[in-house]
This record gives structure tokens, sequence and C-alpha cells, in this order.
């Protein structure tokens, strides 16, 4: 049985003080300050030619900054390139690169963002291609090498940016199998220590993958044929004319060799940070294994790994410390060999002490660190707003000194960005840091009534976040205590966080933040809440079980009564199966019917929100010995109840279980009813396992309980047990006050404070009644109390309006006064605000979006719970003169304190008013004045409607109607076409442009009875607007009536083709039988003697042939030419049928030539028909 647990408040506590102390000083952006850079794209850019080039640039200060930028270090005029757009109140770049080479564009670009405080500079971006080249054309020769022997397959890939992947796979897109033997180079080259014959294949290619576009190159197959010895022999011997070249036919053994690197030591450099890859390629029979040390060391623990058989030694994130010497081994049964390689490590700078903003009041002092390391040293230069400092005015109250600037009695209008770059060799690093002088009150930025939760005996950490110039000092106070909080438990950070390293519960309560400097004060509350941890009490444990019996594993947890507990059970660290076997319950996991399958380690994991605590125990599923068939029925009830060691406020119940009838008992429910309150009513109080028969059973006072006890088995419940006798408890003070206490207003002036009424079992006692306590908040210290009965509410009158009050509720009876009641805050009734918001403003973002800017309303004019913004607005009219005047007043709602809000729908080019106001609980507050604002042009809409009024033999006519919402001027139409046959295929598409002022156009020259598909749409300035389609055909030619219908889709036509083509093949069939039936002519004798080079082909149409051949005869068919005409003349070298006989030639029914020649008997002869294929190719094929 194992058991773990994990408190979230410590797991997680050196990533929150990292979090709480490391953040740079933030000014809050309603303060005047320098420009801060806060997005950039990276130094090395490489983009995709396929897509736009976005080069990113954000900033933040006040005022909000512009941007400019430089293009290879000088000024990169943005407005003079069209492709070239900067977004919105922003820096960021966007390239169109549509109809552009992307290369144009690459370059080192930087970006510049600047107000009237200072300048703040990007990196250099040096933006580049992404480039996967196609592999150069090259035509491999087979590769062929004695089996034994080492080789090296080259890749040799195409040179890409970034560089490509490589890998070697077959023919078949498997990956070639490697091994210690035969294995891939870091080069992309594929080395064999020795080749084997089964080595031999025509497949070997090599891909380069290429990631940034995504694509793959391949190179041409290589074919290796591997020649064992006596193929070889054979092979050299035949060359030579020797009988054996070779006694043995086994492969000679060789000591190792290095492949990779070359000699017996090399060296090697690589950067801090970087990976460090070493590669020692051998060859030699047997393999050789590879082995690897260091000479002067250890690898270091968890960045190291031994990859690709042994021979490549990876080191990730290298330090200083892997400088030295490595020696890399090689040996097989023969001899042992060394390579040596010295590693040196150089460092690109990186930083020590990164320069931090400073703030500070006038005549304030302070110094800026940039401090960097690096192999070589850095240097570090200054600049201020983006000029070296040595060209920038002179300043008598700052000095620079190497790595530090120092500041002396710094002056108003002093703000500057600094910027600190530290460069060596390898690379460098630039880091901007503003001086802000200010004099400002102190803030307090942490929300205020903070709950910060933790477990018992966890890390405590309270946020105050402040901000004030001078820099506010802060000091901490405990509820009502006068003083500060300093020394064990109680730790202070530098940024205000208040640390309690072991919380206990005597730490809950409220806290105050108190931010001081010499303009002012402000102060916060936060609250701590201490939980006790949680914790199983009883664990899961081992069961053993036999198949198709049912399991009960128990897990009982107690944890803190105002967290929520979640239980879940795992099995081997995974889900339950999805099985209804599987019965999860508050405290105990059980499994009915178990199978094979059950068996495992099964783990209970109680979680709260703060923290969990988990047990596990293990499951044996044995076979069950056979047993007759049994019938299993629920639990006789228990009998003979009995109340035992009685006390006021828990008793102990015991019984004796009924017959169980073959199923076990799981568990015992115990029932009550209580005849004074609740008669007649059963009530679960509890349950305990099926092995219990005895409950320790909790109770209330003045309650006349009466107990009963049911059984639970795999059947299900048996029937309720006899009561047992009653037992009755003395009344008693109650133990706890009314749930549910709330307080608010419903009218401005009325405090209405509420609670849910306790039960009589709550009461504990006679004589229930509620004392009503409150008082202002931060106002009263003494409480205003009134007692009443049998109600849930009271009502508090003449309030002020909405003033925070707390309220409690304690329950009282004959016997006493119940606990201290919690005190809960509400608020007396709202009215409605007073003050419109301030500073309204509108930005047009596009056609149909704005953003409307407001100044959110001081806390005190809202006069109830701030609800947001509600923002009214409506279409005046439209800006063109054909669209109708709309009024139509549209209502967005922004909820919390917010200061902005997007307007979306719109209406392209048309003039909108506006107002904003604030909303509470009671209603609006007033509305701000009426702004207005424009949209500018967007596209149209779709056409009125498009239709056909004139359809003609070669043309039509369409007519149309301007769109309902031109959105803009219209500046014309567009017209496309396509023919669409009677398959729905669509023919090529044709495009007209119409003016702005047309209404109709007739189409010419267009097919007759055909149908034709259009698209058609208006546009603006802004583009084309979304497109109307309709159909129409062409009138029928009257004069041709034979082709209203296509004759290829009628029934005849098709049955007629049907016939040609089957009385064609049987035609055919005939004739090759036949053919194949003949013997040989008188004729082939005299062809044989002519030996014309060239015969006629045979005619289709009777079969004939010019050119007969012997199949006896394994000449290769000659040649035949046919004139373009289709008929056959008669040249030097032709010779005629007639020739042979001095008659006509006549051929019979199946096709075969008849007739006499010379005086003899006409003999039957076959000839194969030419093959239309040049035999020249066909045997160069073969």
């Amino acid at each position: 049985m194992e058991r773990t647990r994990t408190r979230a408040g410590a797991a997680v506590f050196l990533m929150l003080i990292l979090g709480h102390l490391g953040n740079a000083l933030e000014v809050p952006l309603d303060l005047a300050q320098p420009p801060t850079i806060t997005q950039q794209s990276p130094k090395d850019y490489i983009i995709d030619p396929r897509e736009n080039i976005v080069i990113h640039c954000e900033a933040k200060g006040k005022p909000h900054p512009s941007f400019s930028w430089t293009r290879n270090g000088t000024h990169f005029d943005i407005d003079q390139d069209p492709k070239v757009t900067m977004r919105p109140r922003s820096g960021t770049l966007v390239v169109d690169i549509s109809g552009e080479k992307a290369e144009t564009y690459e370059g080192i670009y930087q970006c510049t963002a600047r107000n009237k405080h200072g300048a703040a500079v990007s990196n250099n971006i040096v933006i580049r291609q992404s480039r996967s080249p196609l592999w150069s054309k090259e035509r491999n020769e087979p590769i062929r090498v004695q089996e034994g022997e080492a080789l090296v397959l080259h890749c040799r890939p195409p040179a890409g940016l970034p560089p490509p992947i490589i890998f070697w796979m077959d023919v078949n897109f498997q990956r070639l199998p490697q091994s210690s033997r035969v294995s891939q180079a870091l080069n992309g080259d594929l080395y064999f220590s020795n080749v084997l014959t089964e080595d031999s294949r025509n497949d070997y290619i090599c891909y380069a993958r290429f990631p940034h576009t995504q694509t793959i190159q391949q190179k041409q197959p290589i074919t290796l044929l591997v020649l064992n010895l006596d193929a070889f022999n054979e092979t050299v011997a035949a060359l030579f004319n020797e009988t054996d070249f070779f006694s043995d036919g086994s492969a000679e053994e060789r000591k190792p060799t290095f492949l990779i690197p070359s000699g017996s030591s090399s060296s090697k450099m690589v950067l801090r940070g970087q990976v460090l890859e070493l590669e020692c390629v051998t060859e030699g029979l047997p393999t050789p294994e590879v082995s690897w040390s260091k000479l002067s060391g250890e690898f270091p623990d968890k960045r190291t790994s031994i990859v690709t058989f042994q021979k490549i030694l990876r080191i990730v994130n290298v330090s200083d410390a892997d400088a030295g010497e490595y020696r890399c081994t090689a040996h097989n049964r023969l001899a042992s060999i060394h390579h040596t390689i010295r590693v040196t490590v150089k460092a690109a700078p990186y930083w020590i002490t990164t320069p931090r903003n400073l703030v500070l009041a006038p005549r304030e002092k302070g110094q800026m660190i940039c401090r960097a390391s690096g192999t070589p040293k850095p240097t570090i230069n200054w600049a201020m707003n983006g000029i070296p400092i040595e060209n920038s005015p002179e300043d008598s109250n700052r000095k620079v000194e190497g790595d530090t600037i120092i500041f002396e009695e710094v002056q108003t209008g002093s703000s500057a960005v600094y910027q600190c770059n530290a460069s060596n060799e390898y690379g460098y690093l630039l880091s901007n840091a503003f001086v802000n002088v200010l004099s400002e009150t102190p803030r307090v930025l942490t929300p205020a009534n903070q709950v910060y939760q933790v477990i018992r005996n966890n890390h405590a950490l309270l946020d105050c976040s402040s901000f004030g110039s001078p820099i506010p000092k802060i000091t901490w106070f405990k509820d009502s205590q006068s003083s500060t909080l300093e020394g064990d438990p109680y730790l202070l950070h530098e940024n205000g966080t208040l640390e309690i390293y072991v919380a206990q519960a005597l730490n809950s309560g409220k806290y105050i933040c108190v931010a001081r400097n010499s303009l002012g004060i402000a102060e916060n509350h936060v609250y701590l809440e201490v939980k006790e941890p949680t914790r199983i009490l009883k664990q899961p444990k081992y069961k053993v079980a036999q198949r198709n019996r049912n399991v009960v594993f128990e897990c009982k947890v107690k944890h803190d009564p105002t967290l929520i507990p979640i239980m879940i059970w795992l099995k081997d660290n995974g889900e339950l199966p999805d099985d209804e076997r599987f019965l999860v319950d508050s405290d105990s996991l059980t499994i009915t019917d178990v199978t094979e399958n059950d068996a495992g380690t099964y783990t209970c994991i109680m979680n709260t929100t703060l923290d969990h605590d988990s047990a596990s125990a293990e499951l044996t599923v044995v076979e069950a010995a056979p047993t007759p068939a049994v019938i299993y029925e629920q639990p006789d009830p228990p009998t003979d109840l009995e109340l035992t060691d009685m006390k006021p406020r828990n008793v102990q119940l015991t019984w004796i279980p009924g017959e169980e009838h073959n199923s076990p008992i799981h568990k015992f429910v115990i029932q009550y009813t209580d005849s004074l309150h609740d008669h007649g009513h059963w009530h679960n109080l509890t349950h305990v396992p099926g092995s219990k028969t005895t409950a320790y059973l909790e109770l209330s006072p003045y309650v006349h309980y009466s107990f009963r006890v049911l059984a639970l088995n795999a059947v299900g419940l048996s029937d309720p047990s006899n009561p047992s006798h009653m037992y009755k408890t003395n009344p008693a003070a109650p133990d706890e006050n009314p749930s549910g206490v709330k307080g608010f207003g419903t009218e401005h002036d009325n405090l209405m404070i509420l609670w849910k009424p306790m039960s009589g079992l709550q009461a504990n006692g006679p004589g229930l009644q509620y004392k009503v306590m409150w008082r202002q908040k931060d106002v009263d210290k003494n409480w205003t109390s009134v007692t009443v009965a049998n109600v849930s509410k009271f009502m508090v009158s003449g309030t002020p309006t909405f003033t925070p009050y707390e309220v409690k509720v304690q329950a009282i009876n004959n016997n006493g006064i119940g606990p201290d009641p919690a005190v809960v805050t509400g608020h007396s009734g709202e009215d409605l605000p007073v003050q419109a918001p301030d500073s309204v403003q509108v930005l047009v973002l596009n056609s149909t979006l704005a953003e409307v800017h407001w100044e959110p309303v001081p806390p005190k004019t809202v006069r109830g719970h701030l609800k947001g913004y509600k923002v009214y607005y409506w279409l005046e009219r439209s800006l063109h003169k054909h669209n109708p005047h709309r009024v139509e007043q549209q209502l967005l709602t922004f909820s919390g304190n917010k200061s902005h809000g997007m307007l979306p729908g719109l209406q392209p080019y048309s003039l909108y008013l506006f107002n904003v106001r604030v909303y509470n609980g009671k209603g609006e507050g007033p509305a701000s004045s009426n702004l207005q604002f424009e949209t500018p042009e967007g596209v149209p809409g779709r056409p009125s409607f498009l239709r056909i009024t004139n359809s003609n033999l070669n043309n039509l006519t369409l007519e149309w109607g301007p769109p309902n919402d031109r959105n803009g001027h219209l500046t014309g139409y567009i017209l496309k076409y396509q023919q669409v046959n009677n398959s729905n295929e669509l023919g090529p598409m044709e495009e007209l442009a119409l003016p702005a002022n047309k209404t109709s156009v007739t189409l010419p020259n267009l097919k007759y009875s055909t149908r034709y598909k259009f698209y058609f749409n208006a546009k603006t300035g802004q583009g084309a607007g979304p497109v109307i389609t309709e159909e129409a055909v062409t009138i029928m030619d009257e004069a041709m009536p034979s082709r209203q219908a296509d004759i290829a889709t009628q029934g005849w036509f098709i049955g007629l083709m049907c016939a040609i083509a089957l009385l064609i093949l049987v035609l055919l069939i005939i004739c090759f039988i036949k053919r194949n039936k003949g013997g040989k002519y008188p004729v082939k004798e005299k062809e044989d003697a002519h030996t014309d080079p060239e015969f006629q082909p045979m005619k289709e149409d009777d079969c004939t042939f010019g050119e007969y051949s012997d199949t006896e005869d394994h000449k290769p068919l000659k040649g035949s030419r046919t004139p373009s005409n289709g008929t056959v003349h008669r040249d030097s070298s032709d010779d005629s049928l007639v020739d042979y006989g001095g008659g006509d030639g006549q051929f019979n029914e199946d096709g075969s030539f008849i007739g006499q020649y010379s005086g003899k008997s006409s003999i039957r002869e076959t000839a194969e028909a030419p093959s239309p294929v040049n035999t020249t190719a066909m045997n160069s094929f073969v």
C-alpha cells in the first residue's frame, strides 16, 4: 500500500516567490511615462515566401508612442511603398507580398517607439526568406562493392534556410533500418562499417525535409550491388582471364578505423547554452563498438545522452564546465583505437544584471546597471533615446562609468529611455530601460479586500503592489493592532509582499497594507484564511478476491469544512473502467462481480482547491472454487436494536444482522425519526460497513429520537428493523446561527437584513428567537440590535444611500444564546448614479466597427454597485443620398468597471450618434453629451434584383436594381457568366465590367439553346460586394428542330451504337480464328526472295496483311508505313499479290487469301499484323 500527499502551497511556493519578487517596476498607464517595447519579432526572423510578412513591434507609454522603422540602417519610408502598411496604434508592419517576391524585403529592420518623454528601440530584426531548393539533377550510377568493405552513400542535400532535416527511406517511404553497422551521420550521409549481401537494393533514397515550408525534396535513388567473394572472384577472373583471384570465399577481417573524424585528435567549439554533438563513425570487420569518456571529468547528469548506436555524444544546454577533452574509443576483436576531441566553450553575451526602469522624484538620485558576461567578454555601449550617449546632449547630473550610469539630483523633464548594448563576436544583447522623473502620491495597485487561502503549515504571501514617486515605504498591520508586523513569523520583502513562512490558524484575519511617501499615504485591506490540510484517515487495504465476488475499498478523509472536496478513484494511475460494476461512494469504491481484468492498483485521491491527499491499495483476483447454484436474495432486517452508553449528545446503537441469503452485506443504514418536530418521517442519519454491528450516533439537543436499521447487499435493501426505544435529548443553547445572512437595500434609505430560518432540529430547544445586529462599517463602533421571532428578515430604515454595513444574526432560545455569529458586510439601498462618464471619445476601426472610450466615473457618484456602462447609439442618417433616413437606437452593455467597448455591426458610410451612461443595481445615470462619428465606405450589399428580360436566339438582356445597402458611392458592377451543359459542368468564365449608371445590358454572340449562369455584384471604392446569381437559356434555333434534344441521350441511338459495336466485335473474332487456321503461302518464299524492307499494313476493312511471318523464323518485326491518306502506294520494293499468280487475289469470307500462283494449288497462310511500334525501340526497351 502506497501513500502520497501533496500540498499545493508548498509545491508552487518557489514559483510564486519568484513571480512576486522578480517583477520589473511597472508605472500605471494613466501616468506620464516614456515608451516601453512590449513585443517584437525575433532577431533572426525567417519568413515563409507564400505568406504576408508581419514584423511585430508593440509598445506602451503615456502619451501613446508613435512608431518609425529603419531598414539596413536607413529610414524606411512606409508611405512610399503601397505594399507595406502599419497597424493602427501599433508599430507592427504588414507586407503584402502578392505579386512581389518576398526576397525583395529581406534586410535588417529596427523599430523605434517615441513619445515626448523618450524613444525605445527594438532589436535588429534580420528578415530572411525561407528556402527549400530542388535537388540538382543527377544520374546515380549503380555502386558495386565487395562484401565486407566499408561504404559511404552521400546525400549532399541542397542548402536550405533553415537547413533541412535528412532521413533515408526506400521507394515505399519506409525508413531504412539502421544499426551499429549502418547509420546516418550528422552530415546526412549513410555510413556502412561493412556491407553485407542483404544490403543490395535499388532504392536507397535520401530525403530532405525543410521544416519552415513543410516541403520534402528527394534525391535520385541509389542502387547498391554487394558482391560476395565468389561472385567477385568470377567477375574479376573473367576480366583478367584468370581462373581464381581469391582462394577463400569469406571476407577478410579488419581492424577499426575512423571515418568521422579523421586522425587521432580534433577540436570543436560550441557556444554556451547550445547543444554539443560529438560524432565518431568507424569502419571495420567485425563491426566496431564505440564508447565515450571525458578525460577531464564526468559527463553532466541529466544533460547528456549517447544516441545513434553510441556514435553520437550529445550534451544539451552547454555550460563552461563542459569544456575539456572527450575520448571516443572504437574496438573489435582485432584492435582498439582512440580519438580525442578537444572542446572549447565560447559564449554569446548573456545578462548578469539587466537594466531596470527607474522612477525618480525631482532632485532624487539613482543608478542604472547593465552587466553582461560572455566569452570573450562583451563590450558595453550606452545610448539615450536611440542615439549613442556620447552624441547625446550633455547632462551634468548624469555620469557614465562603464556598465553603470549614475544620476544625481535629476530634474523634471529629464525623463529618457536608455539602451544598453552588450556585444562580442558571437552576438549581442539590447535592453531598454527608462528614467521617469515624477512626483506622485502613493497608490496601492493590489485589488482591495482580496482573500488569500493557504493550507496550515504552508507559506503565505500577501501582496501589496504599490506605486509612487518617491517610492513608497510599505508597512503592514493585522486586524486592529497598532504595531507593525516585523520579525518572526513575518518577513517583509522589498516589493512590499508580506511572507508568513509557516502559516497557522491564528494567522487568519484582516491585514492592512500602508504605502507612505513624502507626498501622501494609501492603504489596502486583504484577508488571509488558513485552512486545515486534507488527510486520509482510513486508507484502502490490500484485497484478495475470488472471481465473481464483490470488493470494497474504503477511503475515509478529513478536510477543511470550508473547502469543497472531490473524491477521484484511479486504476493503475488511469481512469476507472466505464463499467456499471464500479460503484463510487463518498468514502468507498465497490467493485461487483470481480473479473481477472479488475486486478491492479487502486488509488483514491481527495482533491480540494488548495491541496490533495492520496492512498493506494492492490487488488488480486483468484479463481473461485466451483459451487452449486445458489439463490441470492436481499438480507433479512436486523433485529434486537439496543441503545447503550447514552450521553447528552451521542448514543451507541447495536443490533443483530439478519440472514444474508448468499450475498454479503455491504453496509447498514441507520435512520431516525423525531416525534417531537417531524413525527412519522424517517431520515438517513449515517451508515456503517457490513462488517460492523455497532454505531456511535451523534445527536442534537431537544429531539425525541427513534432509530431503525436497514441492511444492504448486492441484491438490495432489507426491510427496516423494528424501531428502537425512544431516546429524548435535553434542550440546550443553540449550536449554530442562521445561515444565508445578507444585507441589502430595497430603497435608497433602508437596509434589509435576511437570513435562512433555523429548523426545530437546529433550535436545540424551545423559544427560538433571533438577535439581529448592525452597524455602519468603519464609522460606528457599537452595534444596534433587535430581537425578533418567527421571521427571516428585518428592515432598518433611515440609512444613508449605499453605505456599507456590518450585520450579524445570532440564535437565542430559552436555554441560552448561540455562538458569536459571523459578520457579513452588506450595503444599504442604491440610488441612481449622478454623474455621466467624461472624456468620451470614439475611434472608427473600419466601416462596420468602432471603439468607444470614456473615463470611468468616480466610485462615490455611482451610489450603488457598479454594474457597468451602457452605450446608446443610433443611425442618424446615411451619407449616401440614395439610402433612406433611419433612426434605430441600439444598446450595448459593458459589465464591470470598463473604460472602453466595441460597437459592431455598424452601417458603412453613415453618420452615427451615441452617448455613454453608467448604471448600478438601481438603474442608469445621466447620459454623456451626444457625440457623432462617420463610418467609412464599405463594400456594397447584394443587388436588389437580377432578371432576364429578353431571351433570343444568340443574345440575352439582363436587368438589375442597385443594392438596397450601397454602403458608399457605387463605382460600377461586375458581371461574370459561363455556359452550363446538360451534365451541369461549367464552361470558361467570361467577365464584363459595367458602369454604375447602367441598369441593363444585352449580351450578344451567345450560343443558341444553351444554358448560361450569371454572377452579378456591385462595387465601391472598398471593393466588390456579395454576388447574386441567375440562370437562363437562349432560344432554340427553329430552323433545326433536330437539335432540340441531344441525340446522344436518345434510346434508339444508344441501341444502334451498341449493335454496331457488337457486330464489329464478332467480325474481328471470326477474322482472328480463320487467320490462325492457315498454313504457309508460296508468297512467303517470294517475299523472302525479294527481301523487301517495307511492308503494307493490315487493312482494317478486309483483314489482309502487308507482312507475313513464319513462326519458326525468330526475326524481329519490320516497321511499316502508311501514307496519311490511308492508301498504300507501290514503290520499287513493293510486291503486288498479282505478281505471284498472274491473277486477281481473292479472299474468302473468313478473311484468308485464296488464289493460284505459278500453277500450284492454293495454300492458306496466316500472318501476324505488324506492330505499330518501331522495332528498334522495342529491342532497346527489352
